[in-house]
């Protein structure tokens, strides 16, 4: 059967193949091992397809061209994601008859022996790559996808003895590797294949780029070297000389007897002197075809999965979308629909409102939801309301619909609901209330009763989820999948409004959105209950719903001819930038193609490649920030990639989101998106506006107060995370310094550098601040180096000194991270919890991503837990004592009021009493108050 034929299965599997020891090689020409096969040996592979995977090789491509990644539980995932997805492509697009996975073992290979220098400058596993090798490895088992190894042989080895069999039993070879040295394994019916292009490499291809047949692939590297593997070559020939030279010679051998006939009196001795080295390195070069390793063809054939196994390892990893196309490969029907069928009811007559109303004014709870005409609140209007009361039956309120369909009147339909709508008397049930509760308010109806939010609930229980929608609740709950909003709207240009939609399709999506949060709610109150986290849910997360539809709905006014001052400003500076960058560069060139940027700096301008991603070395704000130091270039780089974004992302994009009845921008911020428990800000995130830059300040000049002689406020929590830290340590310095008030960075500095607090210099300063914060994150020697750019040695003598003198910070850290370990999670000051694998037993000062997520959360997250109790108990006293002022953002540690000018120190006042005394911790809370026109131009104010 055809691979195309076939419907595809995943198959279980029960362990890595097993290898024989290791034998000792012969003479390259002698090599005659026969491989080993366990279980029976096709009798032949004609028509069908073998895909054999570079494991590491895939490995370190993705885990370097990705961003960072933890899963639910705080553990890296990056690479994990990534060569799961690739292997999921694989098996859905290429429907290979075979796969296998090759992998490299620990400990050296037989090259070792010909070379003990062989691979020695091979940096070692990154840290955070070291613990996702084990998930890769439970991933594929879960799929059935076989694990190939061989002790004293490398995952090439494996590929190439994997390709020989298949090509004597006439079957066609895939190998999936990004290796050059595979190159010589082309042949007819055995190919590479480029997963990051989806290009088959052939020979054609070969011939095209290098210019030589597979057979000469391992003497032209022997000629060129490859210094990734320290793998000598003859100095001197280059990539271009060696085709030519194998182009007229043939083999390795004749170039070598021709070697004086070579142009160049420096080539020619080169040639002379180092033909034995290039010899030897050909022997490192050549792949090894008769592996004695144990190929499980039964395995490799697909035929069935442990799916439920990997279905529950791809939600501890977080991977929705992964998961959903497993079921869909594996063949399996989607979740279906609700057991008990609901009736989703159309009231569509003012009759039917009026009997819907009796019922409605008879509950004590109700679950409700709207449709609309955008995904922005303000932006909104209603095409219908949808209510639900009891779990088999919703109702769904059209006001807006196509021509020729009935609907009710929203003003008239707006007034009958107010009385319920208004009643706290009445428990307020839904998924994301926070949005409904705008569009009411937009409507004119105070929502009260607001009790349950299903999204936020999930966030709770879950927080390492990268999505807490209504489908994915309802999946993860209810074993239930929700109607996609695709499916009535469409996407893209031919996307439809919803009120385009006919009423009876709209009915059940919307019936359906509220009726599942009535059905989550017992379930997921039970499951709070069940992990200590109800008294957050009901005392914190859940009042904090009202104080964030007061933040959006108030929204900041924007000076819109300041912006457009700037965009001319900002348009003038990229267009100087650019033409500098050309005369830097020594010609013109595309600023935003990374490929010849790549040309620029590395080729011809010759700076270090310190880091590489799937296209070649990286070029981000890391790597231009330390080449800066080397040359002018780089620095213009970042500051026209500075400018050019901050002009896209704010200065031209922040007009387009004012609101064109109130003048102002609304933001979004969102509790449900942050592990640690921090709010995040979209539509626009206004936290990512620069600080400490002058371009980020000319872009909060523009933030301004939204009536005349009224100014802004802004309170912010001095050092808020140190203090946190200060708090849990008890360490008694860090406690007494802020105590005192004292500048806590300039006491460090004295402490760790045995100085007088007089004598610290800025410098001191500097790099105690950086080890204050470092510290959090688990910042190590190399790290601190490259951010104060002085020598490793000084950086660790620095961090000694530093946990020297505040002994309880190390404590602290390391009862975290033991009872983590012990526990499997990390909770805040106010018992927000966050799952967390991956801490070590013995976790030094240098710690991996699980180590450093664990702190983050505590510290982080504590401070998170604060802002938000001071932004509730401000929010009541602003509407309990009716001052002229509202609240209007919250940026990470700060908020930001605007008042009427004669009451700016009424509102200091209050506000500092609340944020002081939110809670009572080792150390004092200290509010630093600025305020002044616009949020830029902010000065120091005393209340």
């Amino acid at each position: 059967m055809s691979p195309q034929e076939r419907q595809f299965s995943l198959p279980g599997f029960e362990s890595q193949s097993h290898s024989p020891p290791p034998v000792d090689l012969p003479a390259e020409s002698e090599t005659t091992v026969e491989s080993v096969p366990v279980g029976p040996r096709p009798e032949s592979l004609r028509r069908q397809t073998v895909w054999v995977v570079d494991a590491h090789s895939l490995i370190y491509q993705v885990f370097h061209a990705l961003p960072e990644m933890t899963s639910p539980r705080g553990e890296p995932v990056a690479a994990v994601y990534g060569f799961t997805r690739d292997l999921l492509y694989l098996l859905e697009q290429k429907r290979p008859d075979f796969l296998f996975c090759a992998f490299d073992l620990p400990g050296k290979t037989f090259r070792h022996e010909v070379d003990d220098q062989y691979k020695i400058q091979r940096a070692e596993m990154p840290e955070d790559l070291i613990p996702q090798i084990a998930t890769i490895h439970r991933v594929i088992d879960a799929l059935g996808v076989p694990a190939v190894g061989c002790p004293s042989y490398e995952a090439d080895d494996v590929l190439a003895t994997i390709a020989r069999v298949t090509e004597e039993l006439e079957g066609r070879c895939f190998l999936v590797t990004g290796d050059k040295d595979c190159r010589q394994l082309i042949t007819d019916r055995v190919k590479l294949y480029n997963i990051r292009k989806n290009q088959v490499f052939d020979r054609e291809a070969l011939m095209a780029e290098w210019g030589i047949t597979p057979q000469q692939v391992v003497d032209f590297q022997a000629l060129v070297g490859d210094p990734v593997d320290n793998v000598s070559g003859v100095p001197l020939i280059g990539p271009k000389l060696a085709r030519e030279l194998l182009q007229r010679y043939g083999t390795l051998e004749n170039v070598l007897e021709h070697a004086t006939g070579v142009s160049g009196a420096k080539r020619k001795e080169s040639l002379l002197k180092h033909g034995q080295q290039a010899l030897l390195s050909r022997r490192l070069l050549r792949l090894e075809r008769h592996v004695p390793v144990a190929i499980d063809w039964n395995a490799g054939r697909l035929d069935g999965s442990d799916r439920p196994r990997a279905l529950e390892l791809f939600h501890q990893l977080g991977f929705r979308s992964l998961a959903e196309k497993l079921d869909l490969l594996a063949g399996r029907p989607a979740p279906q629909p609700l057991a008990a069928k609901p009736r989703y009811r159309i009231v569509d007559t003012p009759q039917a409102l009026e009997a819907l109303l009796a019922k409605l004014r008879q509950q004590k709870c109700i679950s409700l939801d709207h449709e609309t005409t955008s995904v922005w609140p303000r932006w909104a209007e209603i095409v219908g309301f949808s209510f639900a009361f009891q779990d088999d039956e919703a109702w769904y309120l059209p006001v807006r619909a196509p021509a020729g369909e009935p609907r009710l009147d929203l003003a008239a339909t707006l007034a009958a609901l107010r009385p319920v709508l208004e009643d706290p008397a009445v428990e307020k049930v839904g998924q994301n209330l926070k949005y409904d509760w705008i569009v009411l308010r937009s409507g004119g109806i105070e929502l009260a009763g607001a009790a349950f939010d299903s999204m936020v609930a999930g966030y709770l229980l879950d927080p390492g989820q990268r999505n807490h929608s209504l489908n994915d609740l309802a999946k993860r709950y209810l074993h239930h999948a929700t109607i996609k909003i695709e499916e009535l709207i469409g996407a893209g240009k031919h996307q439809k409004r919803m009120d385009e939609v006919p009423v009876r399709q709209v009915a059940d999506y919307a019936g359906e959105d509220a009726l599942l949060p009535l059905r989550l709610r017992p379930i997921l109150v039970q499951k709070l209950a069940e992990v200590e986290l109800d008294d957050l849910f009901h005392e914190l997360e859940m009042p904090l719903v009202e104080v964030l539809v007061e933040l959006e709905y108030n929204g900041i006014k924007v000076d819109v001819d300041r912006l457009a001052e700037l965009s001319r400003r900002y348009g003038t500076q990229i267009d100087a930038l650019e033409q500098e960058i050309h005369e830097l560069a020594g010609h013109p060139l595309n600023i935003a193609s990374p490929k010849q940027l790549q040309q620029v700096l590395f080729t011809e301008l010759g700076l270090p490649a310190t880091r590489r991603t799937k296209t070649g070395p990286s070029t981000d704000a890391g790597v231009l920030e330390e080449l800066a130091r080397l040359h002018p270039l780089p620095a213009k780089l970042l500051e026209y990639r500075q400018y050019t974004k901050l002009k896209s992302t704010y200065v031209d994009a922040l007009p387009q989101m004012v609101h064109p009845v109130t003048g102002r921008v609304h933001a979004s911020f969102n509790q449900h998106v942050t592990a640690t428990g921090r709010l995040s800000s979209s539509d626009p995130n206004l936290q990512n506006i620069p600080v400490r830059t002058e371009t980020g300040r000319e872009i909060r000049s523009a933030f301004v107060p939204g009536q005349e002689g009224w100014v802004l406020l802004a309170a912010d929590y001095s050092q808020i995370e140190l203090r946190v830290l200060a708090h849990f340590s008890g360490d008694s310095r860090l406690c007494e310094a802020f105590a005192r008030d004292e500048d806590i960075h300039a006491r460090v500095a004295g402490q760790v550098n045995g100085v007088p607090l007089e004598k610290v210099t800025p410098e001191m300063r500097r790099a105690a601040k950086a080890v204050n914060f470092g510290v959090i994150y688990g910042q190590g020697p190399i790290g601190l180096a490259r951010s104060l750019g002085i020598e490793k040695e000084q950086a660790a003598r620095f961090i000694d000194n530093y946990f020297e003198g505040y002994p309880g910070i190390e404590e602290f850290l390391r009862r975290v991270l033991a009872e983590c370990r012990q526990t499997g999670y990390v909770k805040t000051i106010q018992g927000r919890r966050r799952a967390i694998r991956g801490v070590r037993p013995q976790a030094g000062r240098q710690r991996n991503l699980a180590e450093r997520t664990a702190v983050n959360t505590v510290v982080q997250g504590s401070a998170a837990d604060l802002i938000k109790m001071a932004m509730i108990a401000i929010h009541r006293r602003l509407r309990r004592e009716k001052l002229a002022a509202r609240m209007l953002l919250q940026i990470h540690d700060e908020l930001i009021f605007e008042v009427r000018g004669d009451q700016l120190h009424d509102l200091a006042r209050l506000v500092v009493e609340e944020m002081a005394g939110v809670k009572k911790l080792n150390v004092p809370l200290k509010v630093d108050l600025k305020a002044g026109p616009n949020w830029a131009d902010v000065k120091d104010i005393r209340d």
